[in-house]
């Protein structure tokens, strides 16, 4: 007896050994699931020898029927991985342990004719009769890769992050798609059949489940239990398959169907087969909904299982959890969008920073020029005038800075509040005192406290950023004579902060955008400004736990009140 036939002697002899055996079960079903599943599926012996192939890895590698068995597994593997393949099977011979569908290994798979192409490996083991054997299921992802390489080519600057989020969805679970093989001996095959699927049945990672041609379940596997908080028993001829779908997607597909096809899609069972149909690679996303009522994403592979009539009796659902394969999908736009938020922000910069220093460095290059003319004791008087003029173009060159500074900050996520327990009351003197030097011809500003308590707990440095801009526009926008009015006021555990001019007001179809980056109301656009201001103070009040409101009226003023809730 030659090598190959006493392996596949030995296979045949041996028993099913199962957490969840198939009591139920037909050998007609076995060889149905066998036969038309759609997944490549390989069962080598500790030596690492092929002792049985299905037909769809035949198909998957180009080989013919039986021309893989009493093969070595690097017979599928390109030669440049062979030894180190080597390596890691006769680790895993030593130290069996399953690697579930959904955390398997990106692999490379060499077809017959040295074409290489991507696949996904999941493996598990089991023992019969003292002897260990390794059950590897195989699924092609050359169609996943190339999805992932789209995403990769959105964005030349995002490219070491998708390569970082490509290789964190090796743990995503693989694309089951399977087909049995025919065999010669049918009698003996099916009693590896039967020992196979078993192992299948109660070990691979993956939502099995069979249901009959109105989608009532027939069967459903461990992992689907586990998956879906579901006992077989409340599911078995009882539930239909449709139930555990989200209806609002189900409905969603039908319409989109019903569209596609010109005639009128069920927004039931019928859905799942006909988006199967519809699809090429029969893999589509759907959201599961467990039996506590949350939900989660999976690849699911829809099958037809038939008669020996060829007539469909029912079908083979294989559904693959992909929530952290959705999860580093969506985390990953959200890195493409923060990063064109921010190459935005850079663009508006240089187009701001371009016309807003302008103005400012051509009069400190005036004043230097006409500094250096007064030259005698008695013009102190006209280089005081320039000297003033300088310090306070730098100073509005410093503002638009730092402002900027604080934008970049916010965008990046990078600044948080450091709470502190300080007088307000104090502060606000201070506040008003350093913006002195801002005030036109006989503007002044009125500060007045009201409250017993003084103490509040903010951070002092995003507040002084705060009051200053706002006093800073209120001076800016208001006439050479006005008051601006200043006020804090405690009540409870609130304080209410206000500011209020009376200078141009604010058009009231401009107010709910004033808080937006680079806004500028419609009537202020012959005033210096960056449009930056007031979106920072917004920013800065939500970091510290506050709301800000604006009251304005044309002509009359504006009024800013900001609530913190403190201590």
């Amino acid at each position: 007896m030659d090598k190959q036939n006493h392996n596949t002697k030995s296979l045949t002899n041996l028993q099913v050994k199962s957490s969840m055996p198939f009591t139920n079960l037909t050998n007609d079903t076995f060889e149905a699931l066998f036969n038309y599943a759609s997944i490549g599926i390989l069962i080598a012996d500790a030596a690492g020898e092929i002792q049985m192939a299905n037909k769809f890895i035949e198909q998957q590698f180009g080989y013919a029927q039986d021309q893989l068995v009493g093969n070595k597994v690097e017979i599928l593997i390109p030669a440049r991985y062979t030894s180190k393949h080597e390596k890691h099977r006769e680790s895993f011979a030593h130290n069996p342990h399953s690697r579930p569908m959904g955390l398997g290994m990106e692999l490379s798979g060499l077809k017959k004719d040295g074409t290489e192409f991507p696949v996904e490996v999941s493996l598990g083991h089991y023992k019969v009769e003292g002897a260990t054997y390794s059950l590897a299921f195989i699924s092609d992802i050359t169609q996943r890769k190339e999805t992932e390489q789209a995403v990769i080519n959105l964005n030349a600057h995002l490219e070491e992050k998708v390569k970082e989020g490509t290789q964190s969805l090796a743990i995503t679970v693989e694309q089951l798609s399977s087909q049995i093989k025919e065999t010669e001996r049918k009698d003996l095959e099916l009693e590896r059949v039967n020992t196979f699927l078993n192992n299948i049945w109660n070990h691979a990672g993956a939502i099995i489940f069979v249901c009959d041609k109105e989608g009532l379940v027939q069967f459903f596997n461990p992992e689907a239990e586990k998956a879906l908080g579901y006992s077989s028993a409340e599911v078995v001829n009882k539930l239909n398959i449709i139930s555990i779908h989200l209806p609002q997607e189900i409905s969603e597909k039908s319409k989109e169907l019903t569209i596609a096809a010109g005639r009128h899609v069920e927004s039931g069972f019928e859905v799942l087969i006909k988006a199967s149909q519809a699809n090429n690679n029969n893999n589509l996303e759907w959201h599961y909904v467990r039996k506590d009522g949350s939900f989660f994403y999976v690849s699911l592979n829809v099958a037809a299982l038939k008669d020996p009539a060829n007539e469909i009796s029912g079908y083979l659902g294989i559904a693959i959890d992909i929530s952290e394969k959705k999860r580093a999908e969506s985390e990953l736009l959200i890195a493409l969008k923060k990063e064109r938020e921010l190459n935005e922000l850079k663009s508006r910069f240089v187009s701001m920073a371009s016309h807003e220093f302008r103005t400012p460095l051509s009069a400190v290059s005036s004043s230097a020029f006409l500094l250096s003319k007064y030259l005698k004791a008695e013009e102190q008087p006209q280089r005081n005038k320039h000297i003033k003029r300088i310090v306070s173009c730098v100073t509005s060159l410093t503002e638009i800075l730092n402002d900027f500074l604080s934008v970049g900050k916010i965008e990046e996520g990078n600044i948080e509040p450091n709470f502190i327990q300080y007088d307000i009351s104090k502060q606000m003197q201070e506040i008003t005192h350093d913006v002195h030097h801002l005030l036109k011809m006989q503007q002044s500003i009125s500060y007045t406290h009201t409250g017993a308590d003084a103490l509040v707990n903010l951070d002092p440095s995003m507040m002084k950023h705060v009051v200053t801009n706002l006093l800073s526009n209120a001076v800016k926008f208001s006439s050479d004579e006005a008051v601006i009015e200043l006020k804090t006021e405690r009540i409870g555990k609130s304080l209410v902060l206000q500011v209020k001019d009376h200078g141009l007001g604010i058009p009231s179809e401009d107010i709910e955008n004033l808080y937006k980056r680079f806004f500028r109301s419609s009537n202020v656009t012959n005033i210096q400004g960056t449009g930056l201001g007031l979106h920072i103070v917004s920013k800065y009040t939500e970091l510290m736990n506050g709301t800000i409101t604006c009251q304005s009226t044309l002509g009359e003023g504006t009024t800013f009140t900001i609530i913190f809730t403190t201590n």
